[in-house]
């Protein structure tokens, strides 16, 4: 910003400073970065290992999997890296596609993050937590119910006082992100460690105190009652360990605000994928050595009270309050995705709005935090009338596939940008061009082609909730706030 004498100059004039040109600060360091990373390890280490076992038939094939499915993440985070280094704003993959292929394709991704994926995943999250909070403290009341019929599946809504607490923990981390990038990073990095805590006290407690632990337990042979696992199920269970690793992906657009962006995004995309990788492995290993492999094959994880079975079953084999502390650890790993989702994933309206392809107050700086707190807001609300509809996991597995179609198309636009702006500075290039992200490409493709042989109707649904963007995107062309935000942003 120029001084107050360089802005009276008769010579220039410095346009002033408002909350629609204010930039975004760089308060986020390569630990915080990291800790933002470490946002995948959620509900996925606690609930993929038994029906990923009941898939494979034996020990060695689900840590096989979890490994496989690992190493392609990391393969998708050293992509991701190039283009955080090379594109270091706010909103990620809304920017790499912009820059790739246009303004169409990155507002349908923003379209499908800011009202489906991102509030769609706010509110199952924070259903969850209020169902585990549920653990401890009653909240069974329900004021009212309905059943109703929503994409071919019967929907059992209810209100009750668990919906109540999902919507006040949503409005709880928009509040916390709306006063600052400090707090919000401060809570995360805070939430990551006592996250990393309660996985310590399972795994150790399973290694040293387990009373049926034995690493005889590896060494079962696929059971009778398992067919032995071809590669149909082996991939199958790929996809249940996949699952486990997204979030990584959501990194980049918080770019705009991590400091020396170009060194600290691939720093902190693949030190934090490798700490989750480990984590992983070593978490259901100790499952394994804990529990014989039938205990694992005949986990639950349907019924409420057994929701987190083999970590339950394995903490149990150490102490009386094993799904005490199973639940504990649920809950502080789903705090702290909240507050990761609600970060990360508000930099997407914002940076759509400063392009002119959204509200255009979303694309406002707050004066007093310095983030944009109006799409902060935005999106909490939206994700509170999901939490509260009781559609949101009817919606979100409609689009899960489309998660995959945008992934493919970010990773190819690595190949896209090389070609296009071939002399961009780029102070990281991926290890492994151009197989590494060939092969990420080839995955995710593999996802989108099994996702619709497999779930047909679901992805009919999905792409006709992608292309109710289209209006919209029509609408925020013809508004004029394209043209306003690019003459803004040309003038700043």
């Amino acid at each position: 910003m120029t001084s107050p004498s360089t802005a009276s100059s008769p010579v220039t004039a410095s346009p002033a400073v408002t909350p629609a040109t204010r930039e975004l600060a760089r308060g986020l360091s390569l630990r915080d970065a990291i800790a933002l990373v470490l946002t995948v390890i959620g509900t996925g280490v606690f609930l993929k290992t038994a029906p990923m076992a009941q898939l494979v038939g034996s020990p060695s094939k689900v840590l096989l999997a979890w490994l496989a499915a690992g190493l392609l993440s990391l393969a998708g985070a050293l992509t991701y890296a190039e283009l955080g280094a090379t594109m270091p704003e706010a909103g990620g993959e809304y920017v790499f596609l912009r820059e790739a292929y246009g303004d169409l394709p990155a507002f349908l991704f923003g379209w499908s993050s800011v009202m489906i994926m991102a509030s769609g995943g706010l509110a199952a999250v924070s259903t969850a937590l209020a169902s585990f909070f549920g653990s401890f403290v009653p909240l069974d009341a329900v004021f009212a119910t309905h059943d109703f019929h929503v994409l071919g599946q019967v929907v059992h809504w209810r209100l009750g006082i668990q919906q109540i607490v999902a919507v006040a923990v949503i409005l709880l981390f928009s509040w916390i992100n709306a006063r600052g990038i400090e707090l919000g990073s401060r809570v995360q990095w805070a939430a990551t460690v006592a996250k990393l805590g309660g996985l310590a006290v399972i795994v150790l407690g399973a290694f040293l105190f387990s009373r049926t632990g034995s690493w005889d337990h590896l060494k079962t042979p696929v059971t009778a009652t398992i067919a032995p696992a071809g590669v149909g199920a082996f991939g199958a269970a790929m996809l249940a360990a996949l699952w486990a690793y997204q979030g990584w992906s959501n990194l980049p657009m918080v770019a705009g605000e991590i400091e020396k962006p170009e060194r600290n995004v691939p720093r902190a995309l693949i030190f934090g994928m490798l700490i989750v990788i480990f984590v992983y492995l070593v978490t259901n290993l100790a499952y394994f050595y804990a529990l014989p492999f039938s205990e694992v094959l005949t986990a639950n994880s349907t019924a409420y009270r057994d929701a987190l079975p083999v970590a339950a079953k394995a903490a149990q084999t150490f102490s009386s309050y094993g799904a005490q502390i199973v639940s504990i650890a649920f809950i502080i790993a789903a705090i702290g995705a909240l507050n990761g989702i609600t970060m990360m994933n508000a930099r997407v309206p914002f940076a759509m709005a400063r392009d002119g392809l959204f509200f255009g107050p979303l694309g406002n700086l707050s004066d007093t935090t310095g983030v944009p707190v109006n799409a902060i807001w935005f999106q909490g609300i939206w994700a509170c009338v999901l939490a509260l509809s009781g559609t949101f996991d009817q919606i979100t597995t409609s689009v899960i596939f489309a998660v995959w179609v945008f992934t493919a198309l970010v990773g190819s636009s690595l190949f896209i940008l090389r070609h296009k702006v071939p002399a961009a500075p780029r102070r990281y290039r991926v290890i492994g061009y151009p197989v590494v992200p060939a092969l990420f490409v080839l995955v995710a493709v593999w996802l989108v082609a099994n996702s619709v042989m497999a779930y047909r109707v679901e992805s009919a649904a999905g792409l006709a909730l992608i292309a109710l963007g289209l209006p919209f995107y029509v609408f925020f062309r013809r508004s004029g706030w394209m043209h306003r935000a690019r003459v803004k942003d040309t003038a700043h």
